[in-house]
């Protein structure tokens, strides 16, 4: 009986035993995932934390990017340094157009493309009366006005040349390299197009009586797409035709390839311009429209206005007007007009600059005289106004800050302080 109930407390004793030891590590457990929610807990406050920090880094420093833009973008120079000179220029018979990020210098006897330095990476010898270039890219054509020469070049030098029948009035270069001329026939005028290696692709008679005599003329991008614009008399009324020409697939079966066309009454309309790839513009005396489509152009906006106006000038995505003011205050003499390809008004400014000459050179506007430059940004805010010594050519934006001045004694590259 004894033994019977020392085996019972034994038993009771190792359950006993055995139960406190459940229970320890039933703690320990309990205890080890309390760690471990708090664990997680602190990491994932750390985590929010350093994301907070990384938004307020990236907040400040967002901020500051928009103050150094604004700064930027609102400050004006009061005046200029200059980088450098060249004075064995020959200026009087030489021009300069923007290329591929140089300058392009021609003249009657040839023509080099050159960087900001005016260090020259190619030049090419030919000969001309009246030389007139046109620049799309890195792509230009130079022809000679009232002769019968047209000289064709990339970024690399000449690509083609051309002896026409008739005498050029207008050529014109699309990205691509193909090359439209309008040729005075006499009688009759011709529009042909060339290849970039100087090969007759189109010759296309026009009539002045129909469909009248070519303004101007601008090419797509692509080349594909000529746009021109012709005028003629009907009857005391002066009219003007835009008419776009398709040489690929599509206007192979449409009369004289024209694919579409648009006649303005009482309008002349002496300057077309393609303004990116499938947008183009007519700027009319009074006003513009905005033509829109790859291969069948369409109206797409028109602005006119009541305003004489005194000068146009078109960028890329922009169209400029000026019209002289006639209320008779005498610090604000003109206005100046941009709009947006879609016709909306980007800015008006009024001003009092005796400009000859107006344009956009790069991002910016440009108005200059022979002793007076002055700039504005794509948003109207006035960067520089002052005169220089001596007797300005030419200017032109090269870079951020950066402008080719050309002088009649030289041409310098100069910098706003």
């Amino acid at each position: 009986m004894a033994n019977i109930l020392k085996k019972i407390k034994k038993k009771r004793k190792k359950r006993e035993l055995q139960a406190r030891k459940e229970s320890q590590e039933h703690l320990r457990a309990a205890g080890k995932a309390d760690g471990q929610e708090d664990y997680h807990k602190k990491l994932q406050r750390h985590r929010h934390a350093a994301m907070r920090r990384t938004l307020i880094a990236m907040g400040a420093v967002a901020a500051a990017v928009a103050l150094i833009f604004v700064y930027i973008e609102k400050r004006s120079y009061r005046n200029y340094r200059i980088l450098q000179t060249s004075e064995q220029e020959d200026v009087v018979s030489t021009n300069y157009e923007e290329m591929d990020g140089g300058i392009l210098r021609y003249s009657p006897d040839g023509a080099s493309l050159v960087n900001g330095n005016m260090e020259a990476s190619w030049s090419v010898l030919y000969e001309m009366q009246n030389p007139e270039a046109d620049v799309n890219g890195d792509k230009a054509v130079i022809a000679d006005i009232d002769g019968t020469t047209l000289e064709i070049f990339d970024s690399e030098g000449e690509t083609g040349s051309v002896t026409t029948s008739y005498t050029i009035v207008k050529a014109r270069i699309s990205e691509s390299g193909l090359v439209a001329a309008i040729l005075d026939g006499g009688d009759s005028a011709w529009i042909n197009y060339y290849d970039s290696d100087g090969t007759l692709l189109v010759e296309n008679q026009t009539h002045v009586e129909d469909p009248g005599y070519p303004m101007d003329v601008a090419l797509s991008d692509s080349g594909s797409i000529m746009m021109v614009t012709y005028q003629f008399v009907d009857g005391s009324n002066t009219t003007s035709y835009v008419a776009f020409y398709n040489f690929g697939d599509v206007g192979q079966n449409e009369d004289d390839r024209i694919v579409s066309g648009y006649t303005y009454e009482g309008v002349v309309i002496p300057q077309v311009e393609y303004l990116d790839a499938s947008r183009a513009v007519a700027l009319r005396d009074d006003g513009f429209t905005v033509y829109d489509g790859q291969q069948i152009p369409k109206e797409s906006a028109s602005v006119e206005v009541e305003e004489e106006i005194v000068s146009t000038f078109i960028g890329e995505n922009a169209i400029g007007m000026v019209f002289k003011n006639e209320d008779g205050n005498e610090d604000e003499a003109y206005t100046m007009n941009v709009y947006s390809a879609s016709g909306g008004l980007r800015f008006s400014k009024s001003f009092n600059i005796p400009y000859t000459s107006i344009k956009i050179s790069g991002d910016s506007i440009l108005l200059y005289n022979d002793s007076q430059i002055c700039v504005y940004n794509s948003r109207g805010v006035l960067k520089y106004n002052g005169t220089v010594d001596g007797s300005i050519n030419d200017f032109i934006k090269t870079g951020w800050n950066r402008y080719l001045l050309v002088m009649d004694n030289g041409v310098s590259v100069i910098k706003f302080s």
